[in-house]
């Protein structure tokens, strides 16, 4: 007996944090394992759908590590193919319950399945019950409507977002007049905008304090520190340039942010330049962190960035000097920033 949900789960959001409670309650009630069935790689990248724009939230690892946090009991990572993608809702249920003993599936509202793009009200798959959590509700069911019969492109794939209807319309006109819960079910607020997609924006525009609140946490970066040309040392401002551990990780946009910094076992606080440093005639994009009241050699070591605030747009300085004018207010509006959050 297994309580189950299923898709890709970029950034592990607070969208997708409500159909994951859903689920691991219903699995505590009923004495079930709670699973969640993902993919590797992106379906964009197998399928072509603009596969070199696609950035990550989340690697692998990342995801795994946070849905098990989040009290699943089994996170399976299903290969991507082609031929994966070509499965009707109906097969992909029937396998998940003959493979993993899979007996009650739980989808966002208008999350849409198999390569035929069914809803949770237009799928019926013996032994399987099938519910629908709206990402309104933490905890209750949606209950079963009729939906209208839409007509998809022929290879479009459904094995994505479980919080797709976060970004449909709603209301009225749409044929939806709000959550409805089941018995016990309580009902949490969040933005309507929520989805991976509209995370990536924002971050992709620097704006990472809308992107934390969507994702119910801070941002992230993880990677090694490598050499750099030391050219911060030189001004007073040493920085650890960082290379990331998953090369589809989504970099925020460039510009200058307060971080708070995991390395060598400890939390320390620093601000974060993404750009290509112009005022040294840089061309390359790098990531380079001062990490306050720090001077220890972490070169190939462990470095995780927490993104909490920008601060300002790159830009190039007639000097030297006027950087590093700069710089020292900028390493004063990071130190308040972070006095405002404690």
């Amino acid at each position: 007996m297994a309580v189950a949900t299923t898709g890709f789960f970029d950034g592990v959001h607070i969208g997708h944090r409500l159909v994951l409670q859903s689920v691991v309650s219903s699995a505590r009630e009923r004495g079930g394992e709670a699973i969640v069935f993902t993919f590797w790689p992106h379906p964009r990248t197998v399928l072509q759908q603009d596969a070199r724009e696609l950035r990550l939230l989340t690697s692998l690892e990342e995801k795994r590590s946070m849905l098990l946090s989040l009290g699943v009991d089994r996170v399976e990572v299903l290969p991507f193919s082609r031929d994966f993608a070509a499965m009707t809702a109906y097969e992909y249920i029937s396998m998940l319950r003959d493979r993993y003993g899979v007996d009650h599936l739980v989808m966002g509202y208008d999350n849409r399945i198999g390569c035929d793009g069914l809803t949770f009200s237009s799928i019926s798959v013996p032994g399987v019950n099938i519910v629908s959590v709206d990402a309104l509700t933490a905890g209750g069911s949606v209950v079963r409507e009729p939906v209208a019969t839409l007509e998809y492109p022929k290879k479009a794939c459904f094995f994505g977002d479980p919080t797709l209807g976060l970004v449909r319309g709603r209301g009225p006109a749409n044929g939806w007049e709000g959550p409805k819960r089941s018995e016990g079910g309580s009902l949490t607020t969040v933005p309507p905008a929520v989805s991976s997609t509209v995370i990536r924006n924002l971050l992709s525009e620097g704006k990472v304090e809308e992107a934390n609140g969507m994702l119910g946490y801070d941002y992230r970066l993880e990677g090694v520190v490598v050499a750099g040309n030391r050219m911060g040392r030189t001004i007073g401002f040493p920085t650890a340039n960082m290379q990331l551990y998953e090369p589809l990780k989504l970099i925020p946009g460039n510009g200058v942010y307060a971080v708070e910094v995991e390395a060598v076992g400890g939390t320390f606080l620093g601000m974060c330049n993404i750009g290509t440093r112009p005022t040294v005639g840089g061309n390359v994009r790098t990531i380079e962190t001062n990490i306050f009241d720090f001077d220890e050699d972490i070169y190939g070591l462990p470095i995780v960035l927490h993104m909490k605030k920008r601060l300002r747009s790159e830009v190039r300085f007639p000097s030297l000097e006027a950087l590093k004018l700069q710089l020292e207010k900028d390493r004063e509006e990071a130190i308040a920033s972070f006095s405002d959050t404690l």
